[in-house]
């Protein structure tokens, strides 16, 4: 007998309901079930933010989170940054400075900084180091990522500009 309950959320600005079992990971749900891979699984346990999602405008590991923890919330992972036709300010800063090698973390940090920047539109550097903390790469030694986040904060506020 099946343990399974539905789940009712927007995912990425799109109403979605799925099945899943009480202790499965939202980690798991978004990845398995709902086949966003873009999250990814680096240490299962809070510690790498390779896994870092909005939910409610709140940056969270999802791999702490169960699946039925989102019902009725609002959650945005890195697919749901971009539109079809063009990247989001902060992927685009990665791309440009060179904020990934590998890329297997870039997504926890693409997330972690779009939540960053909502609160902060001009963070200094230890600001965004301060953010970072839980985010952990093995690849690029931090200071592109840097780069990345002081790009991303200068385009999206040239953007917000042009829209004035």
């Amino acid at each position: 007998m099946s343990n399974k309950r539905v789940v009712s959320s927007t995912i990425n600005g799109q109403q979605v309901e799925f099945l899943t079992e009480p202790q499965q990971s939202l980690l798991e749900c978004l990845r398995d079930t709902l086949g966003l891979t873009g999250s990814k699984e680096g240490c299962n346990d809070g510690n790498c933010g390779a896994c870092s999602v909005l939910i409610n405008n709140r940056l969270v590991n999802a791999c702490l989170m169960l699946g039925i923890e989102i019902e009725g919330k609002d959650v945005v992972t890195v697919e749901g940054l971009a539109d079809v036709h063009e990247l989001h300010p902060v992927q685009e800063a990665f791309v440009l400075e060179d904020g990934l090698q590998c890329g297997y973390c870039t997504p926890g940090f693409i997330v972690a900084t779009k939540a960053l920047l909502d609160k902060n539109a001009n963070p200094t550097e230890d600001e965004i180091r301060f953010w970072l903390a839980g985010n952990l790469c093995r690849c690029t030694g931090y200071d592109k990522i840097v780069r990345s986040v002081r790009l991303a904060s200068q385009l999206m506020n040239d953007a917000k500009e042009g829209l004035q």
